[in-house]
């Protein structure tokens, strides 16, 4: 237990209690959504979030998971108090590229991670699928995560978080580019931030919502560095076919 909580403090996240996120005064997670979110923590000082799309399943991002480090899951009970579950396997699509990444530029930011056991109950996997076809500028989306309210403030993230976003520019299956409706991005409005990455990006499809992506990269206002202007999506377009063919090799089952 001693090397756990140490762990949970080297990302400041040690039994404290749980803060906004999301930047620009996200909202509550509907339960609904809630329920699949989870945090991604690596043993290198890393905290993302992921989805649940399986009882022993989590997806996230490919740069949340990179080499040389062991990561585990966060998962808060119903008692609030955050526990450190273990993975088994953990796979990035092959095709990833962190350099393009960071560019800002569109490639395969998937990953995948197999807990050593099912999640404890009170967690409900989401439906993974694709975003409807054509999309268009100005296409509703909905950001789920757990990632700080305050930019370089660790403490304040913690709680699972919503915002409504839409699409802008000319979203794609390679890359969808999302902004606050009541801004465009001119000033600083909601937003991923640190934390937010591999969080699910949910499109309302036939009455249900389905995981359509998941954040990679976000900006400040006007494209600056930060938090609150443009938040850079992957679409699972691409992708969902390596992830059903991992979880089999897994023996997993979604």
């Amino acid at each position: 237990m001693k090397s756990r909580v140490a762990f949970l403090a080297l990302l400041g996240l040690a039994i404290v209690a749980p803060a906004q996120a999301i930047v620009g005064g996200g909202s509550a997670a509907p339960d609904a959504l809630a329920r699949a979110v989870v945090t991604v923590v690596g043993s290198r000082g890393n905290f993302c979030t992921g989805a649940l799309i399986a009882p022993d399943l989590v997806l996230t991002a490919a740069h949340c998971v990179l080499p040389g480090a062991t990561y585990k899951i966060v998962d808060y009970g119903a008692d609030h108090a955050p526990k450190l579950l273990d993975t088994k396997n953990v796979a990035a699509h092959p095709s990833f590229s962190l350099p393009t990444l960071l560019g800002h530029r569109a490639t395969a930011d998937v990953a995948l991670l197999q807990l050593a056991t099912a999640v404890p109950s009170g967690k409900l996997p989401a439906v993974t699928g694709v975003p409807q076809a054509p999309i268009n500028d100005g296409a509703r989306f909905a950001i789920v995560g757990m990632g700080v309210a305050i930019r370089g403030d660790g403490r304040s993230g913690g709680i699972i978080r919503a915002a409504g976003l839409v699409a802008t520019g000319k979203p794609g299956t390679l890359q969808i580019r999302l902004v606050d409706a009541a801004t465009q991005g001119t000033r600083e409005g909601l937003g991923a931030c640190t934390g937010d990455s591999g969080a699910p990006v949910f499109e309302d499809q036939q009455g249900r919502s389905v995981i359509v992506g998941l954040v990679s990269w976000s900006t400040g206002a006007n494209n600056a560095a930060g938090c609150g202007g443009l938040t850079g999506v992957t679409p699972l377009t691409l992708y969902r076919d390596w992830i059903l063919q991992t979880a089999h090799a897994w023996g997993a089952r979604l």
